[in-house]
């Protein structure tokens, strides 16, 4: 089991193995032209360059903990871009990593709690489990009874742990033509850049204890939600109220139909809803984040990533959201370059940009959809074609959608995985404003 005191030595090794990660790939593109010469076709080569770009970058970030590990979380987009046999082995190294994280020792946790709570922080329990229910990238949960009677769980971020993130990211930064390789249309300095700004936010739990309780305000006494209550923040601590309730995952894999769909629904209209009621976006949806109670709400843990979604951005999103139900295949084009999601200077073939949007906005244009894993498949074959040719491949993800597109792309996973048949499109009409306004406006272009 590694100690507080590894952390450090921890970080060189990290750097080093990121540091490396250049050198090897001018390696395999030396060798990658050494084979066009000998007759093989330019679009092979350039295929297998991003095969192995790829594979390498991931097996690298898979090797790491802190911000390394996060970003490969975070960046789905990337994960998606590559074939089975490389996003495969890279996502279970990742969840190996999660489960695999040594607890932090008693005495290490007692200390971060006298920093933040104060020496005397045992009078602020009834009781405290040492054992810690849950550990994530950056800190460990342990299950605890306030002094006022009430369950509650405590957060305990790891020493060191923002050092080693922003040490991470800092050199993640200077790989952006690794990830230029796999996507020659993205700006990956600035996407880069705001996921950095997002993870510093993470660090701060004064922040996330502000955005959980502005989000429980936005939907205290909802009758389809419950977010618990922050009782104490201080420091690296985070004390908020526990919450019992049956996971999501344990509904993807063990749930009936009729549970699946009531939760789907719920799911999809709480991270739907969040950005007109509270102004904010979840963003970690996660199944582990959401539980079912006891009386059919929906629980809503963990707000250390939210994106603020101001309202004119808000109705910005709801064009875009929109784009399945446009006919016009310019109008669809102008929006995306609008919004920048095609680059000034690049040029897309506006039917194979038709073709490849169609089946990815039927959630929009249906008025009701049966999320599946077989249609998620689908999907990410169209994504994961790795070839020059792929429409995909030109297009940009603009830094203030980097969270958007991480909420969007793992929320329909999840929905696929809960293998359910909910109205998403009536969600997002009334959920999303610029998604209302302009199919309103605009029956007479709706081809759904």
């Amino acid at each position: 089991m590694g100690s507080v005191s590894d952390l450090p030595r921890r970080a060189v090794t990290r750097s080093a193995k990121l540091a490396s990660l250049p050198l090897g790939f001018a390696g395999r593109t030396a060798l990658g032209v050494g084979k066009r010469t000998l007759g093989r076709p330019a679009e092979a080569v350039a295929v297998e360059i991003q095969q192995r770009t790829a594979e390498q970058l991931f097996k690298v970030l898979g090797e790491l903990k802190g911000g390394a590990m996060k970003l490969g979380q975070m960046l789905s987009i990337f994960e998606a871009a590559l074939p089975p046999e490389i996003s495969g082995p890279y996502r279970a190294t990742l969840t190996k990593l999660q489960e695999a994280a040594p607890p932090l020792p008693a005495s290490a946790v007692h200390k971060v709690l006298t920093e933040g709570l104060g020496a005397e922080w045992r009078d602020r329990f009834e009781s405290f489990d040492d054992q810690p229910a849950a550990a994530a990238s950056i800190g460990q949960v342990h299950r605890a009874v306030w002094a006022d009677g009430r369950e509650v769980a405590v957060k305990v971020q790891y020493p060191g742990a923002g050092k080693a993130l922003i040490s991470d990211f800092n050199q993640l930064a200077r790989l952006g033509r690794l990830f230029g390789i796999l996507m020659p249309g993205l700006d990956v300095k600035s996407m880069l850049a705001e996921l950095k700004e997002r993870v510093v936010e993470e660090l701060d739990y004064t922040i996330e204890a502000a955005s959980q309780t502005t989000i429980r305000e936005a939907f205290l006494d909802d009758p389809d939600f419950y977010v618990p209550e922050v009782v104490a923040q201080a420091g690296n601590v985070l004390v908020t109220e526990w919450i019992d309730g049956t996971p999501l995952s344990k509904i993807i894999s063990d749930g009936e139909q009729e549970t699946r769909d009531h939760a789907a629904l719920l799911y999809c209209r709480f991270l739907l809803s969040g950005p007109q009621r509270a102004g904010l976006l979840h963003g970690d949806p996660h199944p582990g984040n959401f539980r079912l109670l006891a009386d059919g709400r929906l629980g809503v843990l963990d707000f250390g990533a939210v994106d603020r979604i101001p309202a004119d951005f808000l109705h910005r999103m709801g064009r875009l959201l929109r784009i399945g139900t446009m006919s016009d295949i310019t109008e669809i084009e102008d929006a995306l370059r609008d919004e920048d999601f095609i680059r000034e200077g690049v040029d897309i073939d506006t039917e194979s940009l038709q073709a490849f949007l169609a089946p990815i906005t039927e959630p929009f244009v249906n008025e009701t959809f049966a999320f599946s894993r077989e249609w998620l498949r689908g999907m990410a074959a169209r994504v994961t074609d790795l070839r020059p040719t792929n429409v995909v491949r030109q297009l940009n993800l603009p830094a203030e959608y980097v969270i958007v597109h991480r909420v969007l792309s793992a929320g329909t996973g999840v929905l696929c995985q809960l293998e359910c048949d909910i109205p998403a499109r009536a969600e997002s009409l009334k959920w999303i404003p610029g998604f209302a306004d302009d199919a309103d406006e605009a029956d007479g272009e709706l081809v759904g």
